[in-house]
Parts: C-alpha cells; structure tokens; sequence
C-alpha cells in the first residue's frame, strides 16, 4: 500500500493546478462524465477517479485502503426471500441493498431516504436466512451488493418473487440520488416511478442469469 500512496503522491506533486471541471479525486486529472469509482473502505465513501487511478486498486486479494468498484451485473432469479421474511428485516419500503463492509466486519443494509442513502438496523436473523441463498457469497466486500426489490402486493394476491441483482456499489448510490430527485409526495409520483422502472429494466438488461 505505501508504494500505492507513494505513487499517488508523485502523480499530484507533478501536476498542474486543476482547471475547473469534474476531477479525479485522487490526481486532479481530468475525467469525463462517465467514469471509474473506488471506494474508501475505511471512510465508507465513494471517489471519482480516472482510469490510471482505478486500476491501482483492482487486486481484490490485497488489504487495501481502496478499493475499485467493478462493472458486473448478474440476475438472481427465484432468490429465496419472502414477503414475511422482507418485513422481518423492519425495512419500510420495496427496495434495499445490502453488502459487507469489511471494515466493520459485517453487513450493512440501506434504503432510499428523504435524506438520501438510509442505513437498516438489520435484523441478523433475517439477514441470515437471505445469506441461505449460495449465490449471496459472490459479492465482493465493499464494491458490490445485493440489491433487491420486493413487489407491492394486493389483499388477495399471490406475491410475486423479488427481483435481486448483484450490482456495483456505485449503481446502488446513483439510484437512490436519482430517486431522492424525482419523489414526489407519498407515492413518489408518476416521475419516480417511471424512473424505477427504468433503472431496474436498464440492469436487467445488462446482467447475467445466475440460476439457483
């Protein structure tokens, strides 16, 4: 990890001042709209990076401070997590996503918020009979997590299953930002949901079928 710092630091020591414009918050270079993430593990922040940067930090077996967020999306179809099981994890509403800090040495569970990104107080209980499900151990610690959405049921209905994706940390931040954005009054309005729809039928798009 030192010589990682060290060559952080000489990259910032020969670069100009910064021009205005979105930076690479580890080098100043600049970087264009669509671009790399780590993740500050100890911090439990997200940081934009260039592409020199991020590669820096894509030894998933190395202790390190950072580490780079990957790009893979795969679908967990019939993922063993029930609408009973969902209310025992007291989240309030129809989406979360949950991954392992390694820092804390444990899972930790958000949802959107009015404030943003809202931590669980995750009940290990239930968090324990979602991990029965195998496909659950191939997140990454930190980088990537399981985000599931839990279908709104009517009285007399027959619940649908969730649908549940592991995805890159970054994807789950950007949902719930943009979400934030666009809720409107109780039911979040046609925008929001418009917007949830959109976002979970881009990544299913963009995944591959992990079958039970």
């Amino acid at each position: 990890m030192a010589d990682t710092v060290d060559v952080l630091a000489r990259i910032r020591g020969n670069r100009p001042a910064p021009e205005p414009g979105e930076r690479c918050e580890m080098c100043s270079e600049r970087i264009s709209e669509e671009h790399s993430h780590v993740v500050n593990v100890e911090g439990r922040q997200l940081m934009c990076t260039c592409r020199g940067c991020y590669l820096l930090f894509t030894d998933s077996h190395a202790k390190l401070r950072y580490r780079a967020v990957p790009d893979r999306y795969l679908a967990f179809p019939h993922f063993t997590l029930d609408r009973r099981e969902w209310d025992a994890l007291q989240i309030p509403v129809a989406f979360a996503f949950f991954f392992r800090n390694s820092a804390l040495d444990r899972t930790v569970a958000f949802y959107p918020g009015p404030a943003g990104a809202t931590e669980s107080e995750l009940d290990l209980d239930g968090w324990n009979r979602i991990r029965a499900d195998p496909r659950v151990t191939m997140l990454a610690d930190d980088v990537e997590a399981l985000l599931v959405r839990v279908p709104d049921i009517a009285p007399g209905e027959q619940a649908e299953p969730p649908q549940c994706y592991l995805v890159p940390i970054d994807a789950c931040y950007e949902f719930v930002g943009r979400l934030r954005m666009t809720w409107r009054g109780f039911d979040g309005g046609q925008e929001a949901r418009a917007f949830i729809e959109e976002f979970f039928a881009r990544i299913a798009a963009n995944a591959k079928v992990v079958p039970p």
